[in-house]
């Protein structure tokens, strides 16, 4: 099967940049970070009072994820909700960008997806110590405290292990999507053969933007939770 041909690799090359394949997932990153600001300059500057249009469209979809969030998490949940959202609308728009011919999916490349896993990781442990303080070494200690040094490291290797299964959960599902699509349109791109696949990663790139939204907003409960 033939190596796929990406258009900003193919830029890069004409201007005589090497090795441009070693950086796809970045430029493809800044590509969807680029389309993510640049629509939301576009939305901010046609808000209205009364809503209509795409403003309508995208009020209710903002509006929707923070009461679906809000309901996890109560009202005390809403000061991440910034990141919660826009790391569902960065992964979205990184896994349908795939489905365009000449495009890459940057979450099929497990730098991106580990990046963002970190990025969980490490905000989850901050909300852990913005609501408990010191106390929030308790979560590691387990319930009882002649229980402590078997829990600990237990604990220890579960939340670095949520790193592992983030990245790889949603790198293996995209890079999965991308090598499917890659073989049917290498084998019978001219046949449609593949449209009902473009439907189903429809439905994947949706799914797996979902699961780790989710998956992220349940360790910063954990978090907010006092330790038992």
């Amino acid at each position: 099967m033939e190596h796929p041909i990406f258009f900003i690799d193919a830029i890069l090359s004409a201007l005589g940049v090497e090795h441009p394949s070693a950086i796809t997932h970045v430029t493809y990153t800044w590509l969807v970070m680029l389309i993510l600001i640049v629509s939301a300059l576009f939305l901010a500057k046609k808000i209205k009072l009364v809503p209509e249009g795409r403003q309508n469209f995208f009020e209710v979809v903002i509006d929707g994820l923070e009461k679906f969030m809000v309901e996890i998490t109560g009202p005390e949940g809403r000061f991440f909700f910034p990141y919660v959202a826009t790391i569902f609308l960065f992964i979205f728009v990184s896994n349908l960008i795939g489905l365009v011919p000449g495009c890459f999916s940057p979450t099929a490349n497990l730098n991106t997806t580990l990046a963002m896993a970190l990025c969980t990781f490490v905000l989850t442990h901050i909300i852990g110590i913005k609501f408990h303080g010191a106390k929030y070494i308790k979560h590691f200690l387990g319930p009882v405290w002649w229980l402590a040094p078997l829990m600990f490291p237990i604990e220890l290797i579960g939340h670095f292990a949520r790193i592992m299964s983030l990245s790889v959960r949603l790198f293996g599902n995209i890079f999965g999507k991308e090598m499917v699509l890659a073989i049917l349109f290498g084998l019978a791109g001219l046949y449609l053969a593949p449209l009902p696949i473009l439907f189903l990663g429809l439905l994947v790139c949706f799914i797996q933007a979902l699961v780790f939204m989710l998956l992220s907003i349940m360790y910063f409960v954990g978090a907010m939770e006092h330790a038992h």
